[in-house]
């Protein structure tokens, strides 16, 4: 995998810094979601544990009261009631009890109750049949039953803490793993686009293991670099062709010229037509090179109004009739009007450029098939030819700038032609596609929207 390899060299301090940011963004995160249910846990496990230790002091006071009812009732009289069971029941929980008569005077009392006087008190009425004949009042001490509240209160927040600390390290490690899955191949695409500045045309970010938007992102990262790298090879190209295409007529001219001016030649028609035949071929291309540019910026100067696209499809086809029948080609049309928006000026210059290609391509005793017609919501025009066809290596290409194929070498043409009718049909809101076979032809497909 790309990124198992060595990076292109950078510095990889950034790539640790954000790392180590998002991983404390986790924890942070983290904490506080943990420090949240830890806190609302505690709340609620000690609210339930009052409560029940609430439940468990009213259950013993009230058993301490019906205790000492039947030990007034074996006697129906407090006095010589015997209480002693009364009070080791509540000295084995460890608490404190007091029994109180109907009229409020003690009756009984453990010898710890008035030392815990802060503690918390339950009271409960002892009854006999219904009757009230005086009252328990038991007081909680720290032992025994309260002891054991407050030991329960405490394991549970030990538990709490240990579980949100346990929960605490969990995050720290996750995020950490997370964050180096995303830094990893951040850093590998800001080490290969920083290689890429300094001007290594080859550093790509390649198959990464990485979540889907940062593989997509590395992929589309690859497809632009590759495009550069097109437009780059395009551009020396350009320059070579260029100069291949001046070279020749700027040596006849050269020469020409100085034999004029030696004397070795005389300054005949023909001497001079052929002198003036590489000025128009020059001019040619320097035209060629103002229609690209102009094609560039169309989308900011077309004057769109609305036309008939079967009527300028004629109207191409009328202005290249001579040339057709000077090659031998036989033109077909099947033209049936079909309104759109567009700039007359500059879907004619496409056209043109369509024709002119399939012209090139097509031997003499080929046809060429112009159709212009409504396709539901679009207008479509095709541009078919009878030629050799294109190899399907060379057809995701045509449109390329100043690219030509292995056939049209021997062939006349600066290749912008297709290039330029692709962008032109992309500004008036259309498309320009190629289907071709080699030996059965080429048909051009040009879809506008109808107005």
């Amino acid at each position: 995998m790309a990124d198992e390899g060595g990076p292109p060299p950078g510095p990889p301090a950034r790539g640790d810094a954000i790392g180590l940011r998002l991983a404390l963004l986790f924890l942070g995160v983290a904490l506080a979601a943990i420090a949240l249910l830890a806190g609302l846990t505690a709340a609620f496990a000690s609210a339930d544990v009052s409560a029940l230790a609430g439940r468990q002091r009213s259950e013993l006071t009230s058993a301490v009261a019906v205790a000492a009812a039947a030990a007034w009732d074996r006697n129906n009289s407090w006095r010589g009631a015997d209480l002693s069971p009364v009070l080791d029941l509540a000295s084995r929980t460890g608490a404190d009890v007091k029994i109180l008569d109907q009229a409020g005077q003690v009756v009984a009392i453990s010898p710890g109750f008035a030392a815990h006087a802060g503690d918390p008190q339950v009271s409960a009425p002892a009854t006999v049949r219904g009757t009230p004949v005086g009252r328990a009042v038991v007081r909680f001490t720290g032992a025994g039953l309260g002891q054991a509240d407050h030991s329960l209160q405490l394991a549970l927040l030990r538990a709490i803490a240990g579980t949100a600390g346990l929960a605490a390290l969990a995050a720290l490690l996750t995020g950490l793993a997370v964050a180096r899955r995303i830094t990893r191949p951040v850093t590998r695409i800001i080490a290969v686009t920083r290689a890429m500045g300094r001007g290594d045309r080859t550093a790509r970010v390649g198959p990464i293991k990485a979540p889907g938007e940062l593989r997509e992102l590395a992929t589309a990262f690859d497809q632009m670099a590759d495009g550069l790298d097109r437009q780059e090879q395009l551009r020396r190209d350009l320059v070579a062709d260029v100069a291949h295409e001046l070279r020749t007529p700027i040596a006849i001219l050269q020469a020409g010229h100085e034999a004029l001016l030696d004397g070795v030649a005389e300054p005949t028609p023909g001497q001079l037509s052929s002198l003036r035949d590489e000025v128009l071929r020059l001019a040619q291309m320097v035209g060629d090179l103002q229609t690209l540019a102009a094609a560039d910026a169309a989308t900011l100067r077309l004057a769109r109004q609305r036309c008939d696209l079967a009527a300028i499809a004629a109207t191409a086809a009328d202005s290249l009739a001579g040339r057709f029948e000077a090659a031998g080609i036989t033109v077909h049309r099947q033209l049936a009007g079909v309104g759109i928006l567009a700039d007359p000026r500059w879907l004619h210059q496409a056209v043109t450029n369509l024709l002119t290609n399939a012209l090139k391509f097509t031997p003499a005793g080929g046809q060429v098939t112009i159709e212009a017609g409504p396709s539901g919501p679009e207008a479509v025009l095709r541009i078919s030819d009878t030629g050799r066809g294109i190899p399907a290596d060379e057809l995701p290409r045509i449109f390329d700038r100043f690219w030509r194929g292995r056939d049209a070498a021997h062939i006349s043409g600066s290749g912008i032609g297709l290039s330029v009718a692709a962008e032109l049909a992309q500004a008036h809101g259309g498309q320009l596609t190629a289907a071709s076979q080699p030996g059965q032809g080429t048909q051009m497909t040009l879809t506008l929207p109808r107005a």
